[in-house]
């Protein structure tokens, strides 16, 4: 069963670990990589990455990607996101603790933020608008 509009923005709203694809070449298949994202209903979705990764590289070629993100308890459930790239950002301690903390226990942020911060080098926001939604909530099966 699809789900409402309503229900498909709490669901991305939970912290789930997204699935991020971008065509990277036309003649290879989209590269998906797990991801840690923020998303608020209405709002922009938002993901941390290098900003010479591999996927960074591939968005801002494409100026769009797409998010899945699903659960298989205590129903299986899914929604997908697709749309532009609406505007990038430098990376700040702020949104790098709201993202560890959307994902870590509160007595784990503070060790990863500066793990992050000292191991895993300089980081840049990447703001992407919902614009094509597939979602479904399949039941118990």
């Amino acid at each position: 069963m699809t789900l409402s509009p309503q229900e498909r923005e709490r669901f991305l709203a939970e912290p789930h670990i997204g699935a991020l694809s971008v065509v990277e070449r036309p003649d290879r298949a989209p590269l998906t990589v797990p991801i840690w994202y923020q998303y608020t209903p209405g709002g922009e979705l938002w993901v941390r990455t290098g900003p010479d990764s591999r996927k960074a590289r591939a968005i801002r070629s494409a100026g769009r990607f797409s998010l899945m993100v699903q659960r298989t308890a205590p129903t299986v459930r899914y929604v997908s996101v697709e749309g532009p790239v609406t505007r990038t950002a430098p990376d700040s301690d702020e949104l790098s603790w709201e993202m560890a903390a959307r994902y870590l226990p509160q007595d784990k942020v503070a060790a990863f933020v500066e793990y992050d911060r000292t191991r895993l080098g300089e980081h840049g926001i990447i703001y992407m608008r919902p614009e094509h939604w597939v979602s479904a909530d399949l039941g118990g099966f």
